[in-house]
Formats: C-alpha cells, sequence, structure tokens
C-alpha cells in the first residue's frame, strides 16, 4: 500500500521573513529556482529549507553535484545545525570505474561523467527514499554533463515532469557559474528567486533578493535586503507602509518645555514626523529627547536610534540636562539601539524599527541622524524612498517620529546632505547667529502641517536644565543668515545666555 501523508499547501521555508515574501512558501509539486553567484548563499537556504520539512514529519533529500556530504556536514555544523537522519544525502561523483588506475586518468572534469549514469543514480535514490522535498545543487555541473543547450533543456524537463509526478517541492539551484544568458530554467520553473552580493566601498558586503517569477501567487515584488549570520539566513522583506494603516487618537504630544511648546503652537501630534534641521552643536539631539523624557512622564514607551553617538558618551551628555536616558532604558521604558551604519542595510534597520513598535508598543521614536542613516545605505539615490516608507509607516502606527539632521557649514548658507523636509509634517531649523561679539542659538518653526505654530525666531541657549528659550528676536533681521542687523532703539537678545 502507498503511504499517504497530508501536507499543507505550501511548503514554508523556515526562513523568517522569505515566507513572507512568498507569501506563505513554495507551492507544492513544483519545481523552483534559486540563482546567485557563489557566496550568496544558496546552500544555506537550501539546507534551511530541508531542515523546516525535516522538522515536520516530511522525507527529504539533498543531491550535491559540487560539495561532498562531509562538507555540507561541516558547514551545517558550523551552524550548528544537526542533520537529522530525515535529511538524506546523494553525492552525485564519479563512478568508482572512472577513478580506477587501469583507465590512466589522474583528473576527472565533471564533462566526463555521463549524464544518463547519474540521472540513474538519481531516479533510483528518489525512488527508495520518496522524499517530499528535494534539493538540487547545482544545475551548473547540470550543464556541464549535458553539454548542449537542447540537451540540458529536454533533461531538466524530464526532471521536472518526473519530479512532479512523485509530488516532490524541488528547489534547483545555479551559481551563474557557466552560461548566464541561459534563461532555460527560468522557463521551465514555476518560481525564480534571484540572490544578489554587493560589496559597498566600506563596510560589511550587503545581500538582497529578489523573485522574479511565482506564477499564480502575489508575491512581494522588489528587493529585500537579507543576511547570513550564525543561525542562517533571515530575510527583511521590503516595508510597505500602506499594509500598517491603524487607527489611533491624534492627540497633541507636549514637550514639557512651555515656551518650546508655545513655538510649536501647542506641541506636536501624534502620529506625525518632526525634522529637526541644523549644524552640528545646536542641541538637535537634546530638542528630540526632550520630547522622549516628555512621552515616558506620561507613561509611554520611546526608542532612539542612534547612528552618530556613542551610546556611552550620549548617556553621560544627557544626564548633564536632567535627562537620565542610562536610568530609563533599564527601567524598560525607553528602547535605545546604537546602530552601526557600516554594518546595517536599511532593511534591517526597517525591521528594527517595526520590531520596536509591534513588541514594545512604542510611541515616541528618534532617529538620530539622518547623516548616518545615509551613510547605511548602499544606493543614495533610494535614501528618501526608504525614508518615506519608514516614516509613514510609524506614522500609520500613531507613532511621534523625530528625526535630526546635520546640516553642512556653520554660518550663512548651509546644505542638508539629503532634501527630505517635504517629508516631515514638522520642521524645527536650528541656527547660529553672531551678535555682540558672541555666537549664539536661534529656533524657528518653519513648517507645521498639523496646525498653527508662532513665525517667530526664538534666542535659546543649552544649560544644565536642557533648552531654556528666550523672547522672539523682534528688532533683528538676518538671524537665519548667521548675520544679524539691529533695526530696533533696543536689542532682543536673551539674557540668560550670558550667564
Amino acid at each position: 500500500m502507498v503511504e499517504t501523508k497530508t501536507l499543507s499547501p505550501r511548503a514554508a521555508t523556515g526562513i523568517p521573513g522569505l515566507d513572507d515574501v512568498l507569501a506563505g512558501g513554495l507551492t507544492r509539486r513544483h519545481v523552483f529556482l534559486l540563482e546567485g553567484e557563489p557566496g550568496s548563499g544558496k546552500t544555506t537556504i537550501a539546507l534551511q529549507f530541508l531542515l523546516e520539512g525535516a522538522a515536520k514529519g516530511e522525507r527529504t533529500l539533498y543531491v550535491t553535484m559540487s560539495e561532498t556530504e562531509a562538507e555540507l556536514r561541516e558547514g551545517a555544523a558550523a551552524r550548528g545545525w544537526d542533520l537529522p537522519p530525515s535529511i538524506q544525502i546523494l553525492e552525485l561523483v564519479p563512478p568508482e570505474a572512472l577513478l580506477d588506475a587501469d583507465q590512466r586518468q589522474t583528473l576527472i572534469h565533471a564533462s566526463e561523467l555521463e549524464l544518463g549514469e547519474s540521472m540513474e543514480r538519481l531516479v533510483k535514490e528518489v525512488e527508495r527514499i520518496k522524499p517530499d522535498r528535494i534539493a538540487l545543487d547545482s544545475l551548473s555541473e547540470l550543464r556541464l554533463l549535458a553539454q548542449s543547450s537542447l540537451r540540458y533543456r529536454r533533461q531538466v524537463l524530464t526532471l521536472k515532469h518526473y519530479f512532479a509526478s512523485l509530488g516532490a517541492t524541488v528547489l534547483m539551484l545555479d551559481d551563474l557559474t557557466t552560461d548566464t544568458w541561459d534563461r532555460t530554467v527560468h522557463s521551465v520553473a514555476h518560481g525564480v528567486v534571484h540572490l544578489e552580493q554587493l560589496a559597498p566601498a566600506y563596510g560589511a558586503e550587503r545581500r538582497r533578493l529578489r523573485v522574479l517569477k511565482y506564477r499564480g501567487t502575489a508575491f512581494r515584488g522588489g528587493f529585500h535586503d537579507f543576511v547570513i549570520s550564525a543561525e542562517g539566513v533571515r530575510v527583511f522583506p521590503r516595508l510597505v507602509a500602506i499594509e500598517h494603516k491603524t487607527r489611533f487618537p491624534r492627540d497633541e504630544l507636549k514637550s514639557g518645555n512651555p515656551p518650546l511648546d508655545q513655538l510649536l503652537g501647542g506641541g506636536v501630534e501624534a502620529g506625525s514626523s518632526t525634522l529637526v534641521i541644523g549644524p552640528a552643536g545646536t542641541g538637535k539631539s537634546l530638542l528630540a529627547l526632550t520630547f522622549v523624557a516628555a512621552a515616558v512622564a506620561r507613561g509611554e514607551k520611546a526608542a532612539i536610534f542612534a547612528f552618530d553617538e556613542e551610546i556611552g558618551l550620549l548617556f553621560k551628555r544627557m544626564k548633564a540636562f536632567g535627562i537620565d536616558l542610562e536610568a530609563l532604558r533599564k527601567r524598560g521604558d525607553v528602547f535605545v539601539e546604537q546602530v552601526d551604519a557600516a554594518e546595517l542595510s536599511p532593511g534591517e534597520f526597517s525591521h528594527r524599527v517595526r520590531a520596536a513598535i509591534d513588541e514594545q508598543g512604542i510611541k515616541t521614536v528618534v532617529i538620530d541622524s539622518l547623516t548616518g542613516y545615509e551613510a547605511a545605505m548602499p544606493e543614495e539615490r533610494a535614501l528618501v524612498l526608504h525614508l518615506h516608507e519608514v516614516l509613514l509607516y510609524l506614522n500609520r502606527q500613531g507613532v511621534a517620529t523625530f528625526v535630526t539632521v546635520a546640516q553642512h557649514g556653520l554660518f550663512g548658507s548651509m546644505q542638508s546632505p539629503v532634501e527630505i523636509t517635504y517629508l516631515a509634517d514638522t520642521v524645527i531649523l536650528l541656527r547660529y547667529f553672531e551678535a555682540d561679539g558672541d555666537v549664539r542659538r536661534a529656533m524657528s518653526v518653519v513648517k507645521k502641517r498639523t496646525g498653527a505654530h508662532e513665525s517667530t525666531i526664538r534666542e535659546y541657549r543649552i544649560a544644565d536644565g536642557g533648552l531654556q528659550l528666550g523672547e522672539p528676536l523682534r528688532n533683528l533681521q538676518g538671524v537665519l543668515r548667521g548675520n544679524p542687523l539691529y533695526t530696533g532703539a533696543q536689542t532682543a537678545l536673551f539674557d540668560g545666555n550670558r550667564a
């Protein structure tokens, strides 16, 4: 009697994020192509695919035509995987007759093997095991055995129909080391996943994947970043903010600093983004973290993603202003993460932001700064698109987001590394200006979508208690240019700045 088994309609890959991209996994009884250059992670994905099947009681088979069984097991052991007996490994290596000394050959190339004999061994092993999942590694060796494009295509079609008759889900690997223009399997396979490995000018390599084809399935298109860690492959699906809309009260959130709230027309709105822009040293981080302290005082949780400043230094500096971030972090009120821009891809950063929001219910997020975020981008032209999705996602979750941007220069005309003011709901501009031989600071709100705000420019100082704002600078012109001119009989400078 033939054994029957009830399997789910899709074979989950067991890879975090990849099943999301594939709309649940691979449809059963079909052939899929996983292609990418050597080192892009094909073998690791294939082993995770089989391990997931073995964990669900399925029979699996790994057919290797490039690596030996010992090499595969060593690679799996390096990641802490003990391949169970339900994962069978078949080595399609040269038959013993070809390695006999009487053959007077010292080196056997893959092209010298008989394709028919290799396929016969494969069929016998498949008939014996009757696997539910098969990984075939790799098609490059199969091309060499076929020696012609026509014979190769016929063999792939034969394997496809044979595996389908058995009800097996097959993952074929292609390392793209032979004919990169050969798209035979693309037309034959039910789905195609393409892996890429990028080498930025500095920092770790970046990996991403894209589903080129998946018949009858609404998969997630575009590129998705992924990493290979000690535990295996993790995929970070591209963030699509429109899929994450929630309902929340659009309350007005105050900073706890009355003059600052007055300048902002009462505060900022929940579910809005605020851009704090200015040259180095103007207190951008302090202003953003003032809202973090206020959020904690309201009983909410906040998150800080620090790209530029070392966390220990940030804790020490903010403590001098009356914000004990270290204590708030230990209490679990504030999530603080040091982000290494050289090691992090944009997709992984988006994933970390989402995880913080989903797992901890955070309502205030600070990204400090956009300059560091820009450095994490493998392609600078995509920065605005990535940030747009992150900000829109946070807004739809009812999160108040603060992004700091350091402008180039100190006085006069200054430039930002990236123009994103149109993305923010509120823009706070910080500037230096010179007056009476002193270097002073001025603050203004130049944009607020969610309500009215002061159109004035206020001088402020950074003191032990945090930000201290003065009255509007009524008798000065040219403050935002950095070179003010007196227009009245008396100055309106902030006396506290001389203290």
